[in-house]
């Protein structure tokens, strides 16, 4: 099944974002996977609006997850965000931007729980 707009997974982990990129296009999702915030926020300036639901390492190593997640709202205000981390995360300030339109996803997770996760970003943006 073929949702609307696209799936953007950012993670520095090279292994890991293969998985969840081959997992979900397997699903029949369109997915672009960047391994760096800086990738990230090109290909969602490349693309305003194009994005439905970012799956975002919360601990990439150049960026902060509020700061990439508030740079990419900027750009795509409807966007829906699924943070990743295997620590603990304060999802205060993502919450207030994004109200609604956010979720955790703690690591290691499995590709089921990475799928149903963004089904639920999914009915949630087309709420909005």
């Amino acid at each position: 099944m073929i949702q609307p707009g696209q799936i953007l997974i950012v993670d520095d982990e090279p292994s890991l974002l293969k998985m969840m990129s081959i997992y979900l296009a397997r699903l029949g999702y369109a997915v672009v996977a960047a391994v760096n915030a800086e990738q990230a926020l090109e290909a969602v300036k490349t693309q305003p609006g194009g994005f439905a639901v970012a799956v975002l390492d919360a601990s990439l190593a150049s960026n902060g997850l509020d700061d990439l997640a508030t740079q990419m709202l900027m750009v795509t205000p409807r966007l829906c965000v699924i943070a990743a981390s295997g620590y603990p995360v304060d999802m205060t300030l993502l919450e207030a931007a994004a109200p609604g339109r956010v979720t955790f996803l703690h690591k290691p997770f499995s590709p089921e729980m990475l799928a149903a996760a963004v089904r639920r970003m999914l009915a949630t943006q087309e709420e909005v």
